[in-house]
């Protein structure tokens, strides 16, 4: 998922230096028969996003993995978002694909019903499956089995002002939705023109407001999925945001990058947005008076000290069905997801993993640390192969549902041109 990348130059992110360890086999039968000697000579192409490798961890994963396996090379590439979907598509579709692939958390299940994934069902204990958070891991599996393994996430939270919140005269953070309407109204009332910047067209956030509310984007018809925008819950989710919106001058008909926000923030003079600790870093970077100010909480839910759902932005690490080196790659994967490299990716990198039990790789990242706190209740957008046609520009969501109702048209009539639009491109054809 595009927005999702930004998390890994999260604001404190830290170097490490990982010690170099041996790794255990997977543990199948191919591995049990093979020796490292075995893999002499080969190469294990892994293809990686860009920003989801930091440097340190991949030199010392890399060197993990050639100590364990002598005269074995790992050879990470790095590959660009965009036009990546086609890209994949075509080499998971040929006769020498990467081995292991980097696949966005929304995407997998259109490759996994494209038949480029590997099953690794049977894998999943070997892999440390059992000890992955749900929520995370939800994404990976396709009717049922388990085609990717989870690897990393991260949410969006509140960034806030500490300086305008402050005199303001609001000592705590909210708890509650309602504490946070109420300090919203009370730097509003100071003379802050954006007491919250939030852009009309983020639809990811609207879609963490409506998991909240207990509702999808869409739900089943039979056979099918068709759009559920028309529904109580969406009603009260774009309602939200619609007084979320009022606290500030953020467009209507624009989402979060126009203009980018963290640029907006820069200026000093917003007091909050819904967002990611790299817009944070970047807004420093445009302002390096803002450094020392800038705090984070997670989007406050209804319940008190509970945070409110949020969409999931992540990534899967998947083994390409055709790929020549089956055992190699599972045995990397193992790696990469181990106690050691996921936590060290999650320090590093600042994401969140997937195991709640490394969550303490995060202190002192003052950002991962408040959206770890929301992430176990979060959810994705739907884990259908057909979703991606609907993401595609202009994005029905947020171009007529969203904007209309934020422009004051009816949410129930805004949802209903939505949903035409949207069940015409469930309906497409892979």
């Amino acid at each position: 998922m595009r927005k999702r990348r930004a998390a890994i130059a999260v604001l404190g992110a830290t170097a490490m230096a990982v010690s170099v360890a041996a790794c255990g086999s997977s543990g199948s039968k191919s591995d049990k028969a093979s020796g490292p000697g075995d893999f002499k000579g080969k190469t294990l192409t892994v293809w990686v996003m860009s920003g989801s490798n930091p440097p340190g961890w991949t030199k010392d994963i890399t060197a993990a993995f050639e100590k364990k396996y002598p005269g074995a090379k790992l050879s990470v590439q790095v590959q660009q978002w965009g036009g990546i979907q086609q890209k994949l598509t075509t080499a998971l579709s040929e006769n020498n694909p990467p081995d292991v692939v980097e696949v966005g958390n929304t995407q997998t299940p259109y490759y996994a019903a494209t038949g480029g994934l590997m099953d690794l069902t049977g894998d999943k204990a070997d892999l440390g499956g059992k000890d992955w958070s749900p929520a995370l891991n939800a994404s990976a599996v396709y009717q049922g089995k388990q085609f990717a393994a989870p690897w990393y996430f991260s949410n969006r939270v509140v960034v806030y002002n500490k300086k305008i919140w402050a005199d303001a005269g609001i000592k705590d953070t909210p708890k509650t939705q309602d504490e946070f309407f109420k300090d919203l109204d009370t730097i509003k009332a100071k003379g802050t023109q954006d007491a919250l910047y939030a852009p009309g067209q983020d639809w990811y956030s609207f879609d963490g407001f409506l998991l909240d509310a207990g509702a999808d984007l869409v739900k089943k018809n039979g056979d099918n999925y068709v759009s559920n925008l028309d529904s109580p819950q969406a009603a009260e989710a774009i309602n939200l945001y619609k007084k979320l919106n009022s606290y500030g001058t953020a467009p209507k008909d624009k989402d979060e990058a126009t203009p980018q926000q963290s640029d907006v923030f820069a200026k000093g003079d917003v007091g909050a947005f819904i967002g990611f600790g790299w817009e944070a870093a970047g807004a420093i970077a445009k302002n390096p008076q803002l450094k020392d100010q800038i705090g984070y909480f997670p989007i406050p839910g209804k319940p008190v000290g509970k945070p409110a759902k949020v969409f999931l932005g992540g990534s899967n690490l998947a083994i390409a069905q055709a790929g020549k080196n089956p055992e190699l790659a599972k045995d990397f994967l193992k790696l990469a997801l181990s106690d050691q490299f996921e936590g060290a990716l999650a320090k590093e990198g600042g994401v969140i993993p997937n195991k709640t039990s490394l969550n303490s790789n995060l202190t002192g990242n003052p950002f991962a640390t408040a959206a770890s706190a929301a992430a176990v209740g979060g959810g994705t957008t739907p884990l259908i192969p057909a979703w991606g046609n609907v993401e595609n520009k202009p994005n029905p969501i947020s171009t007529i549902f969203m904007t209309g109702v934020l422009q004051g048209q009816d949410p129930s009539a805004a949802a209903k041109q939505a949903d035409a639009e949207i069940d015409k491109r469930l309906s497409q054809k892979q």
